[in-house]
This record gives C-alpha cells, sequence and structure tokens, in this order.
C-alpha cells in the first residue's frame, strides 16, 4: 500500500486558506498512492479557541475531504475540530473512496496547553480497515501513552497526527520508533511545519517507520510530500519469524474514565 504524507505550514484558524494548500497538494499527488495522511487540526492550527474553526460532520471540510477521496479514489486522513453535541473535539476522520466515514476523537488531551479544559476526551480506541489492512488511528499527544496503543488487535498500521513542537521533536522521534517496535507493526507520524499564533515553532520529523524501527522515510523538515510503500507480506513474515506479539501482557483499559 502507498502512503502519501503532507507536511505543511497550517494558517492559524483559517480553514479556507488551508483547504486551498491542501488541495493543491494532493493534486500533485500520483494515482498509485492508496492513502493520505494530512497533519492535526490542519484547517486551523492546535487552537484553544475553537469558535472560528469548528464545523460539523456536515460541513464544508468534511464535503471537501469526501470530494476528494472519491474524486481521487483515495483514502484520506487527518484531524480537524468538530462540534457535536455541544462539545468541541479534535477529530481524526477517516474517508474511504466511497465517501464512507470512519472517526476517531483525541484520546489524551494534552493538559499543558489546556486542551482537557476546551474539548471533549474521546472513548474509544479506533481500528479500522482498509485494504486488507488494520489500522489504528492516533492523534499526537496520545503518542506518550503507550498503554492505549498496544496492539491488542493486531493491527498493521499506527497512525499519529501531530501539532508537536519544535522544543520537544526528539521524545517525538523517540517514541514513535518505540511504537513500531513495541507493537511491531508500521507506524506513520505526520507533523506541521511553520509557526502558529503562540510563536510555537515546528520542524516537521514527518516520517515511517516499519516494524523492525527502520525508516522508510526519515524524519523530514521541510514541507512537502513524503511518499512510502508498505509490505503486508513482509510485515508478516517478520511477525511469523520473530513472534514477539505472542508474548504480550493481558490488560483492559477503561475508556469510560476521562482521561
Amino acid at each position: 500500500m502507498k502512503i502519501s504524507l503532507i507536511q505543511a505550514p497550517i494558517v492559524w484558524d483559517n480553514p479556507i486558506a488551508n483547504i486551498l494548500y491542501f488541495q493543491q497538494k494532493i493534486m500533485e499527488i500520483d494515482e498509485e498512492t492508496a492513502l493520505i495522511v494530512l497533519p492535526e487540526m490542519f484547517t486551523s492550527g492546535f487552537t484553544m479557541e475553537p469558535f472560528a474553526s469548528a464545523e460539523n460532520m456536515n460541513g464544508e471540510t468534511i464535503s471537501w475531504l469526501k470530494k476528494i477521496a472519491e474524486t481521487k479514489k483515495v483514502a484520506i486522513t487527518g484531524s480537524l475540530i468538530i462540534f457535536e453535541n455541544n462539545h468541541f473535539y479534535n477529530r481524526m476522520v477517516f474517508v474511504y473512496p466511497s465517501g464512507k466515514i470512519d472517526y476517531y476523537d483525541k484520546r489524551h488531551l494534552f493538559t499543558l496547553a489546556g486542551e482537557n479544559k476546551i474539548y471533549e476526551p474521546g472513548t474509544t480506541k479506533k481500528v479500522i480497515k482498509y485494504m486488507g489492512w488494520k489500522i489504528c488511528l492516533q492523534i499526537c499527544y496520545d503518542l506518550r501513552f503507550p498503554v492505549f496503543a498496544r496492539n491488542t488487535e493486531d493491527y498493521d498500521l499506527l497512525i499519529y497526527v501531530a501539532n508537536w513542537p519544535e522544543t520537544r521533536i526528539n521524545a517525538w522521534d523517540i517514541l514513535l520508533k518505540a511504537r513500531a517496535v513495541e507493537n511491531m507493526c508500521y507506524v506513520v507520524g505526520v507533523n506541521r511545519t511553520g509557526s502558529d499564533f503562540n510563536k510555537l515553532e515546528y520542524v516537521g520529523h514527518s516520517q515511517i517507520i516499519d516494524e523492525l524501527g527502520d525508516f522508510l522515510v526519515e524524519p523530514q523538515v521541510e514541507e512537502g510530500i513524503f511518499q512510502a510503500v508498505l509490505d503486508m507480506k513482509k510485515l508478516l513474515n517478520t511477525r511469523k519469524k520473530l513472534n514477539f506479539l505472542a508474548d504480550r501482557d493481558e490488560f483492559e483499559i477503561n475508556l469510560s474514565k476521562k482521561a
């Protein structure tokens, strides 16, 4: 399966400008791509004032994503601000080529920035199926909590979308590789570039890692489109040969409790 990552600067609280930017980038992607991954809050940046950019699941951004997916016959994923049932959510949507949508609401809200005071946490871990792949969806701060991401579902691909600042980028690199090795899966991490309203700097480091911790796409620092082909046969052969997941611990997570 060929994946395309779009690493980009994000215009603060300006969905129209951001959609126009990503529209142009997506049109540059070749037809062999099966999945396009955008950053966290790709229409707004990581804002704690969601009113200007929030929309519902019938809003313009969702409609645009569905049109892109259907036109290019590709799946596309990334997170945006959704207002639903009187709550704001940092929601990662996964739009299939058919227009069908699955989604994951960010479980671990970033308390250092007060995200937990503005947004409602998700209560469900999300593993979806696409083209024979089982894909686990995660957002930014979730990366710091390996128990939640633990591969108890035998998923094949773990995706993190983020607004992860330069000051802590070393942790991003370390933890993405750790999640790949401990879960014996491919890991995709897509981060943004540029600066935001809070004067935080972002240096990207979007990357793709295989189940042994080797890079298919090394951490990137420039805006752009970065691609790799994931090999299911290789992944399954490695798992069969090493069989580390057979020795994993069994546990239950109380998802009804707020993170």
